[in-house]
């Protein structure tokens, strides 16, 4: 006699129910949504961070600049995210909040831990309270404090990790075997962005057009997050 599925048992209708084995199965679906998600890179360079996104435009129709998927929550902190998109709204809002009043509070920038931290929490909250559903969305949150670029990324468990480069969302073992290989530490933010839109062209071929492509960088000089022009990023896709 076969052994009955979990999910035939029941063990995935609630969030707080464990599976004979330890699993907690809605969470675990949350971090599959994730891996369906539009692929995000972050790289962390010598002088600065950046995020490189796909926008995943799936109707012509639609304007391309009105997709945003790099959000600004401080001057200094930016973030992407891969998943549920109306998810990475949510907490990217209330980072933003928590960035305004810790500088009316203190009147100095908030740090970037504190942010990823705050996140990672109510990622957490969210596997062990009845009647909620996990964020299914991963975060990547990039920053310069104290002009030292980093990177964290946050997944729906609620667990952090700090991050000299990683990609998110769709990205298969080739893309992530890639971004290992070629990576160094002393490469500049053109460096950096050209190895992200390399990878992005491993993963979505001749798709891959700069209308499709959102990138964003903070430098450790001006500490202000910028977009990425347009013009720049057809250069590297040709």
């Amino acid at each position: 006699m076969e052994p009955v599925q979990h999910q035939m048992m029941g063990y995935d209708r609630a969030i707080t129910m464990f599976s004979p084995d330890g699993r907690l199965l809605q969470v675990e679906y949350a971090k599959r949504t994730v891996k369906l998600g539009n692929t995000a890179v972050g790289i962390v360079c010598k002088d600065g961070v950046i995020l490189v996104t796909d926008r995943r435009i799936v109707n012509k129709l639609v304007i391309p600049d009105s997709i945003e998927k790099i959000f600004k929550i401080d001057d200094h902190i930016m973030a992407t995210a891969a998943g549920i998109l109306s998810d990475a709204r949510v907490l990217v809002e209330r980072s933003q909040i928590k960035a305004q009043q810790h500088r009316v509070e203190f009147d100095s920038p908030i740090d970037t831990i504190s942010i990823v931290k705050d996140i990672a929490s109510l990622k957490q909250l969210c596997t062990q309270s009845g009647g909620l559903r996990p964020f299914g969305v991963s975060v990547l949150v990039a920053g310069v404090d104290d002009d030292k670029p980093c990177l964290f990324e946050t997944d729906p468990t609620g667990l952090f990790y700090q991050y000299k480069a990683t990609i998110i969302g769709e990205a298969g073992a080739e893309a992530d075997e890639l971004l290992q290989k070629e990576y160094k530490e002393n490469m500049s933010m053109d460096e950096g962005l050209e190895l992200a839109i390399k990878i992005l062209k491993k993963i979505l071929g001749s798709k891959l057009t700069a209308s499709r492509v959102d990138a964003a960088k903070i430098s450790t000089k001006s500490k202000d997050m910028e977009k990425v022009e347009k013009s720049k990023l057809e250069k590297l896709i040709k």
